[in-house]
């Protein structure tokens, strides 16, 4: 019985029912792990001992008549920029290759108390800097669809082992894009939070007004249960929003009649794949069939997304990244002085594109040029709210494509930072705006590869996300397709 093949609800209702246990699910899980790793590189660390602790916890807890949540007894995977305490947190980077954190995120916290089990920390662009999963120091994951292409990023080693089924479904976290782009070019379910209505404690800081940390799972059910797992207030993170969380899988089965669907079209541009866009503009077609009704509307800040995005994110992980200096935790190597260190340090620790960000970020920060670029910035980003909330004023939801393009060649954008970043086009206006995103498959190319449609909706509307979505999902049969990984 290939257990690793279902989803976190239909497994749920077999533990439930005593059909299959905890550890059986377990081992089965990091046995297909193990099967499929060497050719996807998914994973950074395998926590198998931990896992078959917590499946017997979890064993123990059912043989008791005790059911603490839809997780309990369910494998998953953390994104490795995630802390979990006592186990290697690396961000991908030779900089905290040897990172054990003492504590756990608010997310890990959350999924521990649901009694979740944790098989292993997931590959990831160092610091969530990339869009592809190549820029890891350790080794570039691989899209099970084809082992030739990436599979997006940064969040590319969870998408690529839900995708693979080297887990039941995992955490991620985006900063402009880096669950939904994955999710997209892996053919899952990739949700972004509403910034702030998941805890960032916990998770190393990028650009800290943009990153949020959000489910990859195989379908949309999966999706509501993992954020209702995850979202909530926390006071030991000064951005997290005290409002109250609904019951996601209630929005569930509501369906689409009476919604208004917005389709932006700034966000269908010259030198699009035009398989992508076809596959959008059919999965709109089928949200109208299914009684949504669809107008055009406009973002018409959407150009100048990518250049604002760059100067604040990297402005934000300039000052982020400056802790790493080989003094505290982390990588150090020895000097004759501290100055030397310092240099010596960050030469060593840090990879071609995070040195690249992070002077980017000091130049738009420095004397002179602060004006001229990172206020600008600060400007622009106030007016993509602004299209946003005027495009909500007639709408319910917008919806877009995730990338421009399918899964690229290993290697194909690496020699070229811009193009590298324009594969991001589409989901850094909602970073930008701290809106609620979901990625989901709604359809293939010719080549077999995933086309992901993306929702978007207003602040904390993720339950007509998730309505949206689900409607749409149950319509088609894109999600239910796999890849011919044996």
């Amino acid at each position: 019985m290939e257990l690793w093949r279902y989803t976190v609800h239909e497994l749920h209702a077999r533990l439930c029912r005593g059909e299959i246990t905890a550890t059986a699910l377990t081992e089965a899980v990091l046995s297909r792990l193990h099967a499929v790793e060497d050719r996807i590189h998914a994973y950074l660390t395998v926590t198998a001992e931990l896992a078959q602790e917590q499946a017997a916890a979890a064993d123990a807890a059912f043989a008791r008549g005790e059911v603490r949540s839809p997780l309990q007894g369910i494998p998953l995977a953390i994104k490795d920029n995630i802390c979990t305490r006592g186990v290697r947190t690396t961000c991908a980077s030779r900089m905290l290759e040897h990172f054990v954190p003492p504590y756990d995120a608010t997310v890990v916290e959350r999924l521990r108390a649901a009694g979740a089990v944790l098989v292993g920390k997931t590959n990831l662009d160092e610091f969530a800097m990339g869009s592809s999963t190549e820029n890891s120091a350790f080794v570039a994951t691989r899209n099970p669809w084809d082992l030739e292409r990436v599979p997006g990023g940064s969040s590319g080693g969870s998408a690529a082992a839900v995708a693979a089924d080297a887990c039941i479904a995992a955490l991620g976290s985006d900063t402009g894009g880096s669950i939904r782009l994955p999710a997209a070019m892996t053919g899952v379910v990739g949700l972004k939070p509403t910034y702030g209505r998941v805890s960032r404690y916990g998770l190393v800081a990028f650009a800290s007004s943009l990153d949020q940390i959000g489910p990859l799972t195989k379908d949309v059910h999966d999706a509501a249960l993992l954020l209702q797992a995850i979202a909530g207030h926390d006071p030991r993170d000064a951005t997290s929003a005290p409002v109250p969380v609904p019951d996601y899988t209630q929005a569930l089965g509501r369906g689409v009649q009476g919604l208004t669907l917005g389709v932006p079209r700034e966000y269908f541009v010259a030198g699009m794949d035009p398989e992508v866009e076809a596959a959008v503009r059919a999965a709109v077609a089928q949200l109208e069939q299914l009684g949504a009704k669809c107008l055009d509307v406009s973002l018409p800040h959407t150009p100048y997304a990518v250049a604002t995005y760059y100067i604040l994110a990297n402005a934000e992980a300039s000052s982020n990244l400056a802790r790493y200096d080989g003094v505290r935790y982390g990588l150090r190597v020895e000097a004759p002085d501290v100055v030397e260190m310092y240099r010596r340090t960050r030469a060593a620790g840090f990879g071609a594109e995070v040195k690249r960000r992070i002077m980017l970020g000091t130049y738009v920060l420095s004397a002179g040029y602060y004006e001229a670029y990172y206020r600008k910035a600060q400007q622009l980003r106030t007016l993509f709210r602004r299209d946003f909330q005027e495009a909500f004023r007639r709408c319910d939801v917008l919806a877009t494509p995730v990338s421009p393009v399918p899964a690229f060649r290993l290697g194909e954008r690496l020699a070229d930072p811009l193009q590298m970043y324009l594969a991001d086009i589409f989901t850094i206006p909602v970073n930008l705006a701290g809106l609620p995103a979901i990625s989901l498959p709604c359809g293939f190319t010719a080549q077999g590869l995933p086309i992901g449609l993306q929702l978007i909706a207003p602040p904390f509307g993720e339950e007509t996300l998730l309505q949206v979505a689900a409607a749409y999902e149950a319509a088609t049969p894109f999600h239910r397709r796999q890849p011919a990984l044996a």
